[in-house]
């Protein structure tokens, strides 16, 4: 190809000394850490929450299925770019990906802390480091910042200074400290979003119940397959509560949730709108809801065959393609397999698309 796509979800893995050293003093005591605990090996305690964060799944990229472990690793045996970006390139350029959109990893997890006062605190330590991270390839790191959105207000700041830091957009926790996001209260809130050109990002795991590998029904592998309903659940408040409708230029993404359901789920909220709006007393909209989803709400997605067998019912924007690096559902190193071998049937212009104008455009990426 004479273009390279571009990673619509890409993750840092924040190191030791991301937290401890870039957060408010107050509460430097009680800053993530990484700690070493015989046979979890290294891991990442954030205080309040029960389950640590193993390092062996946040950074399992290019290792067999077999060799994937939950726990064991040790943090100087992970990929290393994952922390320092002047590596960070090389496996972009191994990966054949021009530039990546970088999400956290722990951060992720600590979206789901119950007091959000630390979480604000967390967050604001976490963009600090990593305003210093993507400084160093500012056109293939593109960082997103996080907001702990302990109310309307401070959201709506918290926008203006991430937008000031030179994030292209922020990250969003599943669950916000007032009310919830479907709440006329937040209109400011989106008026302030298309007034930044700020693009929100809902990333799996950060709902609260979004992890049912903690308790699924069946075997593990159940749960896992259940980490995308968080996201679909507040896309579909989103449209229903007629969110999009007052805020025709308001743009969200629906990160790693995959995209091949959202087509029927398009159909599905149709259906449930148009067949029993009435006895459930929902809102009236001026438009069906699958069009306000293609409108406002695109889908990242890295290894989902479905996605691209039915992209030509979904929006031409809607879709954008990632690798997950360094995670352990990443494509990498062997995305442009993955590639080839799941739009061969897409013509020339909807491939370059969805693997590289689509993040391009809302992120303003230079070509």
């Amino acid at each position: 190809m004479e273009w390279r796509p571009i990673s619509a979800d890409s993750h840092i893995t924040e190191p030791p000394n991301c937290y401890i050293d870039h957060i408010d003093p107050a509460w430097r005591e009680k800053a993530p850490r990484i700690v070493h605990k015989d046979g979890m090996g290294d891991i990442y305690l954030v205080d309040g929450m029960q389950t640590p964060v193993p390092m062996g799944l946040v950074a399992a990229a290019g290792l067999a299925p077999q060799d994937i472990r939950l726990g064991g690793a040790k943090f100087g045996d992970l990929h290393r770019s994952g922390w320092d970006p002047s590596l960070r390139i090389a496996d972009q350029d191994r990966d054949g990906v021009g530039a990546e959109i970088i999400y956290p990893t722990v951060g992720m997890l600590i979206c789901n802390h119950k007091d959000f006062d630390y979480k604000k605190a967390c967050f604001d330590a976490y963009n600090r480091w990593l305003q210093t991270y993507v400084s160093h390839a500012p056109d293939r790191l593109i960082g997103l910042g996080q907001t702990a959105m302990r109310s309307v207000k401070e959201g709506i700041a918290d926008l203006e200074t991430i937008k000031a830091m030179g994030f292209r957009g922020v990250m969003m926790p599943g669950n916000p400290g007032e009310l919830d996001y479907d709440h006329e209260a937040y209109d400011p809130f989106w008026e302030a979003a298309v007034a930044l050109e700020m693009p929100l990002s809902f990333h799996i795991l950060t709902s609260s119940g979004d992890n049912s590998l903690a308790k699924p029904r069946g075997p593990k592998t159940n749960g896992f397959l259940s980490i995308i309903r968080g996201c679909q659940d507040i896309m579909g408040m989103l449209v229903f509560s007629g969110v999009f409708e007052r805020h025709p230029k308001l743009r969200v993404v629906c990160v790693e949730a995959d995209a091949g359901w959202a087509p029927h789920f398009m159909y599905r909220m149709d259906h449930a709108y148009k067949r029993h709006r009435f006895w459930m007393k929902g809102k009236e909209l001026q438009r069906l809801p699958s069009e306000y989803f293609r409108e406002h709400i695109a889908l990242t997605f890295q290894d989902d065959w479905t996605a691209f067998q039915f992209a030509e019912h979904m929006a031409p924007n809607q879709l954008m393609w990632a690798n997950d690096f360094p995670h352990s559902d990443s494509t990498w190193p062997w995305s442009q397999d993955v590639i080839a071998e799941q739009t061969a049937h897409l013509s020339p212009e909807l491939k370059k698309r969805i693997l590289r104008d689509n993040v391009a455009e809302l992120y303003k990426i230079a070509a």
